[in-house]
């Protein structure tokens, strides 16, 4: 190649060497800077388009979490309530057997419809006062419980409303019933008894359903920890190794300056053939 001081090829390789090596030292540090190997579209658009779209499914999990959190909070509220309303039946039980003993005198009947009575209005209190978030899944207005399934919002889970007010098709005990004489305790015993058992049905089937929704949710955590552990395997930096690179790179950009220094003096070494 003939000598030239108009243009310095070897100056315009050393530059075009350490444009490069400034070039992958500054991705470099963004990459230790960030701890993301795909922090931005430019760096690999497919990738950040595949890293985006799982993000959104994540953050559209969070919902899905939160509705089912939603939903078992009404179904566990509603089975302690009826698990309440389960002993307030079996007391009222005892109160009506003792009631039919037509050798009870009237003193100690009255006493026994007295407690009767009350455990029966402890059971309306249940039924239309315990509500969550203003849901209830036993009330005499309650209605099914429905839970979203996934991010797309067309799978739902639903719980089924089990109705455990007075006068109604489990608790058939009425708002009005009283163990006041030997006929009307034999009614009510009855009416306990029919009622004990559409109770313990109801609370088995609010059992299941608010199993369903934890089991369901206990899925989505984890669907959600693996698609951010995908996220996280296709955009995140091996540190370790970028690090390892920093190294190298700072040593190669400090032999690009020296080897730009040396080939800028090429020109100024053309002098000393006309001395």
């Amino acid at each position: 190649m003939p000598a030239s001081i108009n243009t310095n090829v070897a100056a315009m390789f050393a530059t075009q060497n350490l444009s490069r090596t400034q070039d992958e030292l500054r991705m470099n540090q963004t990459r230790i800077a960030t701890g993301q190997k795909v922090a931005n579209a430019k760096d690999n658009g497919a990738i950040f388009a595949i890293a985006q779209n799982q993000r959104a499914t994540s953050g559209a999990l969070n919902a899905v979490r939160e509705s089912l959190q939603r939903g078992q909070s009404v179904a566990d509220v509603s089975i302690a309530a009826g698990e309440t309303i389960s002993d307030l039946l079996s007391q009222m039980k005892e109160k009506a057997l003792a009631a039919a003993d037509a050798q009870l005198n009237t003193s100690s009947r009255s006493a026994m419809n007295a407690d009767f009575t009350a455990l029966r209005d402890q059971i309306k209190n249940a039924t239309e006062n315990t509500k969550f978030n203003g849901g209830s899944l036993i009330s005499s207005t309650a209605a099914n419980v429905t839970a979203l399934a996934d991010e797309t919002g067309n799978k739902l889970i639903t719980v089924a409303a089990q109705k455990l007010n007075l006068s109604g098709t489990n608790v058939t005990v009425t708002t009005t019933q009283q163990v006041n004489t030997v006929s009307a305790a034999k009614a009510a015993l009855s009416a306990v008894n029919k009622s004990i058992e559409n109770v313990s049905l109801a609370l088995a089937k609010l059992g299941t359903g608010s199993k369903a929704l934890y089991t369901h949710m206990n899925f989505v955590n984890k669907l959600q920890d693996a698609i951010d552990a995908g996220v996280g395997n296709i955009v995140d930096a091996d540190l370790a190794k970028e690090s390892a690179k920093l190294q190298a790179l700072q040593t190669k950009e400090q032999l690009g300056f020296q080897a730009l220094s040396i080939a800028n003096q090429g020109p100024g070494n053309l002098l000393s053939l006309f001395r």
